[in-house]
C-alpha cells in the first residue's frame, strides 16, 4: 500500500547543476514506517550517465592538478557543512530508510568524521624509492589518480556510503560519478547539495539517479571509468564484475555477509547478548557486518539462550520519526519483508523452533518484522548459510572450539565474525583461524575509520577505509631515473 502525502522533488547533479532527465521519467520513493510516497528523483537516460562520465573526464584533468592538500580544503569544509545540517540530514534519512533518528544520527556525525579523516590524508599517501641494480639510477613510484570513478550505493547506509567512495576518491585526485540506491536517494541529493554550497569544481562530483538496469550497466561498462566501487548484494557485484570485464576495469566489492559470532563456554554471557543483541537489530538487522548466526558451547547454552531471547522480546520497534526511544525501526523496503518472512517460514517448515518473534509485526501499515530468535536449525540450512538481512537470529550450539571454527567457515561468505572469550588463546587461536576479513573480539561488529574493511570468497574484493582503502583509489606509475654519470 503505497499513499501519496507532500511529495519532494529531487533533481540529479551533473557538471555543478541539479537537472531533470529528458526521459520526464521519475523514480516513487517510499516511506517504509508509513508506506507514503515522501519524493520523485528522475530515472536518467544512457545518454545522461554518459554525460556526467565526459564531464567528470573532463574535470579530472584540472582536479588531479591541484595539490592534495588544497583538494582536502574542499573536503574539510564539506564536513563542516554536513555537521550544521545535521539534524535535517538525519530526518531525511531516517525517512527514506527508516533507520531509528539516534543511528541516522550518528551516521551523519560519522561521516563527517570520515571526510576530515580522509582529508587528513592528504598529505600523508606517498610513493617510494627502491636502490636499483643500476649505478646512478633510481627507481621512484608515484601513487596517482585512476581517473574516473563510478559510486554505486546501498540503501543500509546510504548517506555515509556517499562519502566512503567520493572523499578518498576526491582527496587522491580522481572524480566520481555516484549511483545511490533508488530506495534511499534523497540524502545522496542533499549531500550533493552541500557540495554545490562549498563550491567544489563542476563535474568533480555527479550523481544520477535511475534503475540499475540503465545507470548501473552504463556506469560499470563504460570505458572512461577507472574503477567501479560498488557497496551492495553478491548478485550486484557479479553484475558490475560481467559488466567491467569486457575494459578490464578495476572494481572494489564490498558484498554481502553472514557473520557468525561464536560463545565460548568461558564468556561473559551478559556482554555477549547485548553485543550480539546490539548487532543484530542495528539498522533493523540491515548490516552486511553484523552477527547473522551464533555458535553456543553447549554447557552455556540454556543460559544464554534464555538472556538473549528475553533481550529479543524487549526490543523496541515502531515510526522513528514519531518515536525517538526506539532500538530499530522498518525494513528498508516491501521486497526485504517478504524476503525475511519467507526465510524464516522456510526455516520452521524444516524443523526450526521460533522461541520469539518469527512474524510480521502487528503495525498496520509500515514494514515491519519483530525480533526472532532460532534454535534447532542446521548448518546447511538456508537460514543458517543466506544472508538474512532483517532482525533473525539463528542460534546452534557446538562442543569444542574446533567445530564452532569449522561451523562458522562453512559459508560462501567471509566479511566478519566474532569470539566470545576470557581466554587469550582461544581468542589468538580464533584470529589465526577464522576466514573472515575482520573478526571482533569480545565487542559488536563495528569498523573503524582508520581500519580496513575488506572482505574474503563472495563478501567481495578489495577494502575501504584507513590508509588500505585509500589505495583503493591510487595507481602505481614507476619510473626509472637514469643519471649520466660524465655530466658536471
Amino acid at each position: 500500500m503505497s499513499t501519496q502525502t507532500d511529495v519532494k522533488q529531487y533533481q540529479m547533479y551533473i557538471n555543478g547543476e541539479f537537472t531533470n532527465s529528458s526521459s520526464n521519467e521519475f523514480i516513487q520513493v517510499i516511506n517504509p514506517a508509513t508506506e507514503e510516497i515522501i519524493s520523485e528523483v528522475p530515472s536518467c537516460t544512457i545518454e545522461e550517465v554518459k554525460e556526467a562520465i565526459n564531464f567528470a573526464e573532463e574535470a579530472q584533468k584540472e582536479w588531479k592538478k591541484k595539490p592534495a592538500a588544497e583538494r582536502a580544503k574542499y573536503l574539510t569544509r564539506l564536513a563542516e557543512e554536513i555537521r550544521k545540517n545535521k539534524d535535517y540530514l538525519a530526518r531525511v534519512i531516517s525517512e527514506e530508510q527508516g533507520k531509528v533518528l539516534a543511528l541516522s544520527t550518528t551516521e551523519v556525525e560519522f561521516t563527517a568524521d570520515y571526510i576530515d579523516y580522509m582529508a587528513g590524508s592528504a598529505r600523508t599517501y606517498e610513493g617510494e624509492i627502491l636502490q636499483s641494480d643500476r649505478p646512478n639510477e633510481n627507481i621512484m613510484i608515484f601513487k596517482e589518480p585512476i581517473g574516473v570513478v563510478a559510486g554505486f550505493l546501498p540503501w543500509n547506509f546510504p548517506f555515509f556510503l556517499v562519502a566512503r567512495k567520493a572523499a578518498p576518491a576526491l582527496v587522491t585526485g580522481n572524480t566520481i560519478v555516484i549511483k545511490p540506491s533508488s530506495d534511499t536517494p534523497n540524502n545522496a541529493i542533499e549531500f550533493a547539495k552541500l557540495v554545490e554550497k562549498v563550491g567544489i569544481p563542476k563535474g568533480v562530483f555527479n550523481l544520477v539517479t535511475g534503475r540499475g538496469g540503465t545507470v548501473g550497466n552504463e556506469l560499470a561498462s563504460n570505458e572512461k571509468i577507472g574503477l567501479v566501487s560498488l557497496t551492495g548484494s553478491v548478485n550486484a557485484g557479479v553484475s558490475v564484475m560481467e559488466a567491467a570485464a569486457k575494459n578490464v576495469t578495476k572494481v572494489s566489492l564490498e558484498l554481502g555477509g553472514k557473520a557468525p559470532a561464536i560463545v565460548a563456554e568461558d564468556a561473559d554471557i551478559d556482554l555477549a547478548v547485548k553485543a550480539i543483541v546490539d548487532s543484530r537489530v542495528i539498522n533493523t538487522g540491515q548490516v552486511c557486518n553484523c552477527a547473522e548466526r551464533v555458535y553456543v558451547h553447549e554447557n552455556i547454552a540454556d543460559t544464554f539462550i534464555e538472556k538473549i531471547v528475553e533481550a529479543m522480546k524487549n526490543v523496541k520497534y515502531g515510526n522513528p520519526l514519531e518515536d525517538k526511544d526506539l532500538d530499530m525501526g522498518p525494513l528498508t523496503n516491501k521486497q526485504a519483508l517478504e524476503s525475511v518472512d519467507s526465510m524464516v517460514k522456510k526455516a520452521v517448515e524444516e524443523g526450526a523452533q521460533v522461541l520469539t518473534g518469527g512474524k510480521r509485526g502487528d503495525a498496520k501499515v509500515g514494514y515491519y518484522y519483530e525480533p526472532t530468535v532460532l534454535v534447532n536449525v542446521k548448518q546447511d540450512s538456508q537460514i543458517v548459510q543466506e544472508e538474512v538481512f532483517g532482525p533473525v537470529l539463528p542460534i546452534m550450539t557446538f562442543k569444542d572450539l574446533d567445530e564452532a571454527i569449522e561451523l562458522a567457515n562453512d559459508c560462501q561468505y567471509g566479511l566478519t565474525s566474532s569470539i566470545f572469550t576470557q581466554n587469550l588463546d582461544t581468542a589468538m587461536r580464533a584470529a589465526n583461524e577464522l576466514l573472515f576479513g575482520e573478526t571482533y573480539i569480545n565487542r559488536e561488529n563495528f569498523e573503524a575509520i582508520q581500519g580496513f574493511h575488506a572482505g574474503r570468497k563472495k563478501s567481495g574484493i578489495g577494502g575501504a577505509d584507513g590508509k588500505h582503502g585509500l589505495e583503493e583509489f591510487l595507481q602505481t606509475h614507476v619510473v626509472y631515473l637514469q643519471r649520466n654519470p660524465n655530466k658536471k
